[in-house]
């Protein structure tokens, strides 16, 4: 909230003619502007819906008595709720432009508005057009880690039940972290409601409290995940350093404590169809927290600002849900035509840059995994030092690989045949085979044998599945040598032995 003061203070002094804030806490926001108004001595002028159904004069007529009349509004600071609906008719929009304009005017002549702010409480409203140039947007801080522990003592106390000893309320804290104050007390009025206490048998709660908050924002998908690291065929050093971090953020306090940074992600980049994917799910498991995929078209939206502002919503319910891993699966498309020809979209590029920001200054327990098949299109920003931990190149399976790969897929559903397959038949046979290609030999090679009445698969069912199957080296042959020469000129670390 500190921050946020700041922010709000400097853009007051700077004579921002509209300031959006992007909030569900009015509550919160209002106590600010108060304090910041009244160490100014200006008046507020308020208009909601609610104050709209008392006084029966909407916002296009509220606002006409000001513009009639602007000097009235000297020295003063309008704050606007509830205002979404209003946003989209003509009447409001000109008025407040009209009102911009003269605080604009203010700065370099006596008639223009001085001392005057126009502030818009609203959470992911919509800017129109005609108003984009004159608006910045801000948001209210994540609550820190003693804000929540403050909120949690003022919630027990107003309920006169136990204090959580510090080993819960450190627990507690760290579940309940990207949640506003107002959450906190709903999930938390939830939570006693069994047996008037906090315990341990609480936290469960909470956490299915906010998955409920992702699945209905619609902008990131939670994945229940079965793979372990055991079913990714090769890709041993990848693994082997996923688990390491896994380690580090099972003890990630006593880790800080000792010097070493929490884990911020990895960029998987390589060949399709050969265990990125996989190996992100596989990560979730290791690592024993929740999988949230973001999928960048769904933070798409037509009018100004709404993009921007699913963005830091996601962003936001990531936060919610650490300790969590971020999937961010082919992410080469989502920020396609962003780099030095300069042809992304103005709603793309910002999106990028608040991305990047937030990857660069995140201090929560989020662990980004990004996946791309093209290195080349994805922006030069975005594989700098710094954004992630390490980027990994995914290539075709070696011989090794692809005997585990075969071992996985067959041993799933006829573990007992494994013996009698010619492993090296179908090593041979599969050279420049992806993971996916081998994954869908094995499925055919059963479906020849299930067909001919046989009670086992053999070599020679899988050898005939191999014969009608065209491999991703044969249909993507081009593609896939570029990227391997691109992947080798850029010495990213391979992630098999």
């Amino acid at each position: 909230m500190e921050s946020f003061q700041k922010k709000l203070d400097r853009y007051l002094d700077a004579r921002q003619p509209i300031l959006l804030i992007d909030t569900f806490e009015d509550d919160k926001a209002e106590e600010v502007i108060e304090r910041l108004a009244k160490r100014r001595r200006r008046k507020i002028r308020r208009w909601s819906f609610r104050d709209a159904t008392v006084t029966k004069k909407g916002l296009k007529d509220w606002l006409a008595q000001f513009v009639d009349d602007e000097q009235d509004l000297m020295n003063s600071v309008l704050v606007l709720k509830d205002m979404q609906a209003s946003m989209e008719d003509p009447e409001v929009i000109s008025h407040l432009k009209y009102l911009a304009q003269q605080i604009n005017r203010g700065l370099f002549e006596e008639d223009g508005l001085d001392e005057f702010n126009i502030l818009l409480i609203a959470p992911f409203a919509r800017i129109p057009r005609e108003l984009e140039c004159y608006t910045s947007i801000l948001s209210l801080d994540y609550l820190g880690e003693e804000e929540i522990r403050s909120e949690i003592r003022n919630f027990v106390g107003e309920l006169e039940i136990r204090k959580p000893q510090p080993e819960l309320m450190d627990k507690l804290i760290m579940t309940l972290r990207g949640l506003t104050g107002t959450e906190i007390f709903n999930i938390l009025e939830l939570a006693v409601t069994d047996g008037n206490t906090l315990d341990y048998t609480d936290l469960p709660l909470i956490r299915e409290q906010k998955q409920q908050m992702i699945k209905k924002s619609g902008l990131l998908e939670m994945i229940h995940v079965k793979e372990r690291m055991e079913d990714i065929g090769g890709l041993e050093v990848l693994k082997d350093w996923l688990q390491k971090k896994a380690g580090i953020f099972a003890n990630v306090k006593k880790a800080n404590d000792f010097g070493v940074i929490t884990p911020k992600g990895v960029l998987i980049v390589g060949m399709p169809g050969c265990g990125k994917s996989l190996a992100a799910k596989a990560a979730s498991k290791a690592f024993d927290i929740p999988l949230l995929r973001l999928d960048m078209g769904r933070l798409m939206g037509k009018y100004v600002g709404e993009s921007e502002g699913n963005m830091r919503r996601a962003i936001q319910l990531t936060e919610a849900s650490s300790p969590c891993i971020l999937w961010i699966d082919e992410m080469e498309k989502a920020f396609a035509g962003i780099g030095s020809n300069g042809n992304g979209s103005e709603v793309t590029m910002r999106l990028f840059g608040n991305f990047l920001t937030w990857m660069q200054e995140k201090e929560s327990m989020v662990f980004v995994i990004a996946t791309a098949n093209d290195i080349t299109k994805l922006p030069p920003e975005l594989l700098r030092k710094g954004r992630f931990d390490e980027i990994f190149y995914v290539s075709l399976p070696n011989k090794a690989e692809r005997e585990k790969i075969f071992e996985i897929h067959i041993g799933k559903k006829h573990r007992d045949d494994l013996k009698s397959i010619d492993m090296k038949r179908l090593i041979e046979k599969t050279e420049g085979y992806c993971g996916a290609d081998i994954e869908s030999v094995v499925h055919d090679g059963l479906e020849i044998a299930f067909l001919a009445g046989k009670e086992s698969v053999s070599t020679e069912d899988i050898l005939e599945a191999i014969k009608t199957t065209h491999s991703i080296s044969e249909t993507m042959k081009d593609s896939l040598e570029r990227m391997a020469k691109n992947y080798e000129e850029r010495k990213f670390k391979s992630a098999s032995k």
